[in-house]
């Protein structure tokens, strides 16, 4: 800790600004750029982790990526797991403080929830924990950015409790096959579904198989927390419209479903989680926003448009209800909690960085679309 602290002396000392890496990568390159002087602090190599599964919880250092920390939980437990999210190259760090969410997010809250414990380097250079620190500033730095209050290195965190067997699918239907009515429904019962069950929505444009036009199509992918045998009937109660049966779902261990959510094969090695670097290669720009109420068909079929004038372009939504209902606002820095009945994430990649600027367009026109639904529909979210 002591290149740390003498890189926080010294930067105060010469008037410059800090930025912190957590050893992972971010949406928008905040924590290695910044238009003034800056000394950056990067925590890549400080990766330990210690888990006890005798007493439910971790140590784990801000430069570890979450896909390390899932890899050395399931070393030591298949009945364990850690409420965080499904890119296992994002780092530790980064993703607590910020208030990262995962695909267990309903049962068991944001990884930030979890904490216990922390190791901060104050702005005078003091390592203090959560006793030193104070209540206030642990507060402080549990889900919303914790950057602004020192370099925190080191998390205590509680691991969660997950069944031997959890289970997965996907159901994707294009707008011609009903899609848009699925998703109706979707808004309405997404986060009133049983807290063991994460069912969200992603759209992406496809080829129509009719006339070779383009279309959306909207899949509906899935966690659960048990066996398929009781998801099925679940499902069945309460989106019948999907239409799911047991040939649909694959039951598997909790870190079989990390490797299923990151994008590889479940029958791969869970190695492959302590890769560091990231798969994708090209470029992206996304932008998020929370929805009290469900979006009129009437919206829909407008950012339906939206995203085919993209043909790269997608949505992500997920469901929030559950355990995020249950957690005061205030109880941490990370207030969006009851009353939002799902977060909706638009996104656009594109490969040459000639076509950056077009991209950044059509981003900056469908979220003024989306604001511009809003402000006009009173049944959408302000």
């Amino acid at each position: 800790m002591n290149h740390i602290q003498a890189a926080i002396v010294c930067a105060k000392a010469y008037d410059m600004q800090i930025r912190i890496r957590s050893g992972g990568h971010d949406y928008e390159g905040l924590s290695y750029v910044s238009e003034e002087k800056f000394v950056l602090i990067d925590l890549v190599n400080l990766r330990s982790i210690s888990i006890v599964i005798e007493k439910e919880n971790a140590w784990v250092e801000s430069g570890a990526t979450l896909g390390e920390f899932y890899y050395k939980i399931a070393e030591k437990s298949n009945v364990y797991g850690f409420p965080a999210g499904s890119c296992p190259t994002v780092g530790v760090g980064g993703h607590i403080s910020g208030g990262g969410f995962g695909t267990i997010f309903r049962k068991y809250g944001l990884a930030a929830d979890t904490v216990i414990d922390a190791k901060i380097v104050d702005v005078n250079g003091r390592i203090l924990d959560r006793k030193s620190m104070g209540e206030d500033l642990f507060w402080a730095i549990r889900g919303g950015g914790g950057a602004s209050f020192g370099v925190i290195f080191s998390w205590k965190v509680r691991l969660v409790q997950i069944p031997p067997s959890v289970t997965v699918f996907k159901v994707a239907k294009t707008l011609e096959q009903g899609a848009s009515k699925l998703l109706q429904k979707w808004q309405r019962i997404g986060d009133k579904l049983p807290e063991d069950l994460f069912l969200h929505a992603a759209t992406e444009v496809v080829n129509a198989s009719s006339n070779n036009n383009k279309t959306i199509r909207v899949s509906f992918d899935s966690l659960y927390l048990g066996e398929a045998g009781k998801l099925v009937p679940v499902m069945q109660d309460n989106f019948p419209e999907l239409g799911l049966k047991l040939e649909n779902c694959t039951e598997m261990s909790w870190i079989q479903s990390v490797l299923y959510f990151a994008g590889f094969s479940t029958s791969e090695s869970s190695e492959l989680l302590l890769n560091r670097t990231a798969q994708f290669k090209g470029f992206f720009k996304a932008k998020s926003d929370y929805v009290k109420e469900p979006i009129s068909e009437t919206g829909l079929e407008g950012l339906y448009k939206k995203l085919l004038e993209a043909e790269t372009s997608e949505l992500i939504l997920t469901p929030y209800g559950g355990k995020m209902s249950e957690i005061q606002d205030s109880e941490t820095p990370f207030p969006h909690r009851r009353g939002n009945i799902y977060k909706i994430q638009f996104m656009v990649t594109w490969d040459k960085e000639e076509e950056t600027e077009q991209h950044l367009r059509w981003m900056r026109i469908c979220t003024r679309t989306w604001h511009h639904m809003c402000r006009s529909h009173p049944e959408l979210p302000t």
